[in-house]
């Protein structure tokens, strides 16, 4: 038996890095899944190879939310589990960051996690059940150097979880969030922060010192999805290889 049989999952961000990881494992824990992204070619690849069914979703987007939930509630007669996993990041210094910049990072990574919960209230109280998991970061319990608005967006993701758990409660809908630290993903390698930022001092300051393979995280997300976790709501789960346990950091 699987961790997630029987339960239907929309997942956003899924066509590569940690939604592709979050994707395939759903699959093997027994789960349906529907997963969107704005990367078509690499959406479309992933769904082909795993059998997910795989929609264009941009999160900013309310009409597309809705579309991407009508997909997963057409094709499987309900939605058990929401993942919400875009986001995107940007290095830049506040003095050097323009609005427009400031603006799509919050947009997607923090109104796409609200729209996405205000979306699936309806399927998952006709279903009785649902799981919310929220994909914040270590950066939404501390600030970090040209990450102001990446920061704000994945602090304002904490309160959203926490807001949203209360509300949904009686509807037996749980809401958490996950915040991952130095995982080894194409989006934290990106060659324009890496350049930014002292890589050596920063394995030092790990307590277990490498970076996290993407499935790593999917084991948690996993289990706040599942029935196992069923006492969960409203909570903070970090995946940060003790980063933040203050030593050095």
């Amino acid at each position: 038996m699987g961790l997630l049989d029987g339960k239907v999952a929309l997942i956003t961000g899924g066509a590569r890095g940690m939604g592709a990881a979050h994707v395939r494992l759903f699959l093997e824990e027994g789960a349906r899944v529907v997963f969107g992204d704005v990367l078509d070619e690499e959406g479309k690849a992933l769904a082909e190879e795993t059998g997910a069914t795989y929609v264009h979703h941009d999160v900013r987007n309310p009409a597309e939310w809705e579309r991407a939930v009508a997909t997963a509630v057409d094709m499987h007669d309900k939605l058990d589990v929401l993942v919400n996993n875009a986001g995107i990041l940007k290095f830049r210094r506040i003095a050097d960051m323009s609005l427009e910049e400031f603006d799509q990072i919050v947009d997607v990574n923090l109104k796409g996690t609200w729209l996405g919960i205000k979306s699936v209230i309806e399927p998952m109280k006709a279903a009785r059940r649902g799981a919310i998991v929220n994909i914040s970061s270590i950066e939404g319990f501390v600030g970090a150097e040209g990450l102001s608005a990446y920061a704000a967006s994945k602090f304002g993701i904490r309160g959203i979880t926490k807001s949203a758990a209360r509300e949904l409660a009686p509807f037996k809908i749980r809401v958490n969030s996950v915040h991952p630290g130095a995982i080894n993903t194409a989006m934290a390698m990106d060659p324009e922060m890496a350049k930014e930022v002292d890589a050596e001092a920063f394995v030092k300051s790990m307590v277990i010192k490498r970076f996290a393979k993407p499935v790593e995280v999917s084991h948690v997300v996993a289990f706040l999805a599942s029935d196992r976790a069923s006492y969960c709501t409203g909570s903070e789960f970090t995946v940060d290889g003790g980063l933040l346990t203050g030593a050095g950091y």
